[in-house]
């Protein structure tokens, strides 16, 4: 455990943030919904920090000085190389929490002490969120705030564990913000993911922990599941609340512009004006006489002439967000292959991950819309996607989505699937061998071929198919349709399977939710099988909500 940091804990932090950096940068980038939903924060942010790691090479000794390097003069040097390695709004943002960390170590002229760090911290997260000219919470200045007031808030202890009680605190915090800012930030809630950015300050806090304690923290990206929207919604939101719509690339301008700009400190303010009022995303980063500028604009002559205003632009780079997304698509394998599968429960999720598919969460109360299911055709990572949904609701979503993809040059098909039991069906027949056409015509057969019915509990009094229900009856369902009214969950399971095989079938399966009682599915299996000794049976845990029991029959 260090209790202060010197030259070498620096390099080592930076070092170790880069591996991590460069670990999660395609978890982050699939989580990157805004300020455009274009995949880039991880790789932007990974870029952003090789080239400040890069820069520690030649910031041992300025010329004619030969005093030892110290923890100031190293992070000045990050924050100098990230400033001109910077990539999109993130790498900038990035460069200015670095260049704010140096400004506030500039009276430090030995080693970090813990006062010191969470001066660095406080004056990192200013000096990031002044950059910004229209600051937005849900976003990686939120986080770095949350870590800087931790550290702020911080008991003082004793001397030699005073720093690593900062640093853990401050990582703590990070990661408790990451998880809260779908609640901040509308777009974050109706993708169903937390902010790509935020998560990037979280590896780089958690490389720190890492250095100062030499314990070596589960990674943030673990604990951050893009496809549980469960695990990142606050209590009671569901996208539905959110009130926004599917996020689409036409809802922002067309262009991303950078560059280099020597200007004034005066001309800057001025320069974010102007820029704003032509776009968003606008960051300038940096300190006389030398800074980084973004922007997402339509008028890209109208941005570089702003710019010709305020000083002279240099190192002048334009993105179109179009280009760069067919760019991204055009770099994956041509035969590469995937499936996008939707489910309601973590046990179908793990399921679906066990065939190689990519689970996308889509349930009661949070069901998945087009931005979700588009996330999650970027997390794939393939040029051929198959979409299979888990009821007949989110059939529109993924077509929608689907067209979305293909916009982007991906090839996309969806298998019609209206149920859970029918996508998990269709899993089980996916060939990547087969041509595309052939693998999709498999699993849209074998999706069809399975019979659905299921098991709830009745939540109001009704009439339904079967007769009049009350609160609390068991209620059965087959192909859609409430057939059986009961009382007992086994009993009108068990019924629901006799009526689907009453037209034929081979193969049972049952698949168990939150609130399966323990070991109903094997007894109905047992029951099953003694009485039509011909029929296989097949028990999963699903763990869905409002489904005790969903059946399938094929």
């Amino acid at each position: 455990m260090r209790s202060s940091l010197d030259a070498a804990s620096v390099a080592a932090w930076a070092t170790l943030a880069r591996k991590g950096l460069a670990r999660d940068r395609d978890q982050i980038d699939a989580l990157n919904v805004f300020p455009v939903p274009d995949g880039d924060t991880g790789t932007n942010m990974h870029l952003t920090w090789e080239g400040a790691v890069a820069s520690l090479a030649g910031a041992s000794i300025d010329p004619g000085d030969s005093e030892t390097p110290t923890a100031r003069r190293l992070v000045t040097a990050l924050a100098a190389g990230a400033l001109g390695a910077a990539r999109g709004s993130s790498g900038v943002i990035l460069a200015q929490l670095l260049h704010g960390f140096a400004e506030g170590l500039a009276e430090v002229e030995g080693v970090v002490t813990a006062t010191a760090l969470v001066g660095a911290l406080e004056r990192a997260a200013a000096s990031a969120r002044h950059a910004v000219a229209e600051p937005v919470e849900g976003t990686m200045l939120t986080v770095a705030q949350a870590a800087a007031d931790a550290a702020r808030d911080c008991p003082s202890g004793e001397a030699d564990t005073a720093l690593a009680a900062v640093v853990h605190a401050a990582a703590g915090a990070a990661r408790a913000a990451l998880q809260r800012t779908p609640g901040q930030l509308a777009v974050l809630a109706e993708a169903g993911v937390v902010d790509a950015g935020g998560l990037g300050v979280c590896v780089l806090l958690d490389a720190l922990d890492e250095v100062v304690t030499g314990v070596t923290p589960i990674p943030a990206v673990s604990l951050v599941s893009m496809v549980s929207l469960v695990s990142v919604m606050p209590p009671g939101l569901s996208p539905r609340d959110a009130g926004v719509g599917p996020v689409r690339s036409g809802d922002t301008p067309t262009y991303e512009v950078m560059f280099r700009l020597d200007a004034t400190r005066a001309a800057v303010d001025p320069l974010r004006r102007a820029l704003s009022a032509l776009g968003d995303s606008v960051v300038v980063s940096g300190g006389e006489p030398t800074w980084t500028v973004h922007a997402h604009v339509d008028d890209v002559g109208a941005a570089l002439e702003a710019g010709i205003v305020a000083g002279r632009p240099h190192g002048i780079r334009v993105t179109h967000f179009r280009d760069a997304a067919r760019s991204s698509v055009t770099a994956l394998a041509l035969d590469s292959r995937a499936v996008v599968a939707l489910v309601a429960g973590a046990g179908l999720a793990s399921l679906v991950r066990a065939t190689g598919a990519t689970p996308v969460f889509s349930g009661p109360g949070g069901r998945a819309t087009t931005a979700h299911i588009v996330a999650g055709l970027r997390a794939a990572q393939a040029r051929d996607l198959v979409v299979v949904p888990n009821d007949g609701a989110s059939l529109a979503a993924a077509a929608v989505a689907a067209a979305a993809a293909r916009d982007e040059g991906l090839r996309v098909a969806v298998v019609p699937t209206r149920a859970t039991v029918q996508a998990l069906a269709a899993l089980a027949v996916h060939d990547p061998s087969l041509r595309f056409e052939d693998d999709v015509v498999a699993m849209t057969s074998a999706g069809r071929g399975c019979r659905h019915g299921g098991v709830t509990v009745a939540t109001r009094a009704a009439m339904t198919m079967a007769g009049p229900c009350r609160v609390g009856d068991v209620l059965g369902i087959v192909d859609a349709d409430f057939a059986v009214v009961g009382d007992d969950l086994e009993t009108v399971g068990h019924t629901v399977c006799e009526r689907m095989l009453g037209s034929g079938g081979e193969l049972v399966t049952l698949v168990t939710g939150d609130d399966a009682p323990a070991g109903i599915a094997e007894s109905i299996a047992r029951r099953l099988r003694a009485d039509r000794p011909e029929i296989d049976t097949v028990v999963l845990v699903g763990g869905q909500p409002g489904y005790p029991l969903l059946i399938g029959v094929e």
